[in-house]
């Protein structure tokens, strides 16, 4: 197994600081010799709480230098582990993880600064389960207030139904100031894991207006008997982090220009916490 070196961390009791120093000798994920990594940090007890560095492109030796501070009560820190992974960007399909550090936090005297090289090992896979993956393009015509979703596949899907498949649809959301504002979806493909859709929306989404706008993305699968279930989703705005903010501001910085991406789907809870949204609201503004 090929291992590598992030990374180092500043702790302090209650109020924790994670610094993300640098990596070195990083396995090449990329064909061309070099990987695009990046740093995704959490606690075991609060694994809703995640931060991530930025994209470091093409190089296997990053500096990323960047702190991140979390709040952990005293009486978790002995069963509570820091989790350090890195991930190698890529736009167009899943994002490969490279290794990670686990720091027990039991293990370490949290009075002093802890400066030190971890190596990486494999990723655990017992902490969240696979949930799918999305891939969808947004294209946004400021002067013609039009910000158009295309649908295009999804795949590994969550087994929802008995027999071992579901039957998939998509709903794509916007809400205005943490409001659910306006919605469309899919339509439902039968028994598959991978479905294609291809299906396009356009939502009017006046300039001014799309700073405070939110894009949410969540897979469903069909039930004729009994409720349908949710198996994942996404969302993408200026709240957003990581994968999902790196999209949504391609899209701002390319207008008239559709810029296409992968999304791996997350627990719905825990984008249901970090959206907290209100009751929906109609706006004096033209239906989409």
């Amino acid at each position: 197994m090929h291992t590598q070196n992030p990374i180092c961390c500043m702790c302090h009791p209650m109020s924790m600081k994670v610094g993300v120093k640098q990596a070195a000798n990083l396995k090449a994920m990329d064909s061309g010799g070099t990987s695009d990594p990046y740093v995704i940090v959490y606690l075991t007890s609060d694994m809703k709480k995640k931060y991530e560095t930025q994209v470091h492109r093409k190089t296997l030796n990053p500096v990323f230098n960047e702190t991140f501070t979390f709040q952990i009560p005293q009486a978790e820190v002995p069963e509570s582990t820091l989790v350090m992974q890195i991930y190698d960007f890529n736009r167009f399909s899943k994002h490969d993880i490279i290794g990670e550090a686990r720091l027990p936090l039991g293990d370490v005297d949290l009075q002093h600064v802890i400066e030190q090289w971890h190596e990486l090992t494999a990723a655990s896979k017992r902490e969240q389960e696979r949930l799918g993956e999305i891939c969808f393009s947004l294209r946004y015509v400021p002067s013609a207030s039009k910000l158009t979703v295309v649908i295009l596949e999804a795949k590994k899907l969550k087994r929802m139904d008995s027999y071992g498949l579901s039957d998939p649809y998509v709903k794509v959301q916007l809400t205005l100031n943490k409001k659910k504002w306006k919605k469309k979806k899919t339509s439902v493909k039968k028994n598959t894991l991978s479905p294609y859709f291809n299906e396009v929306f356009v939502f009017e989404v006046p300039f001014n207006l799309i700073q405070n706008v939110e894009l949410v993305i969540s897979v469903w699968d069909h039930d004729k008997v009994s409720k349908n279930e949710q198996i994942g989703k996404v969302f993408l705005g200026c709240r957003a982090t990581g994968n999902q903010l790196r999209h949504w501001s391609d899209m701002l910085a390319n207008p008239r220009r559709p810029v296409a991406q992968w999304h791996s789907l997350q627990p719905v809870e825990e984008v249901d916490n970090t959206l907290g949204l209100k009751s929906r609201f109609k706006l004096p503004l033209p239906s989409s």
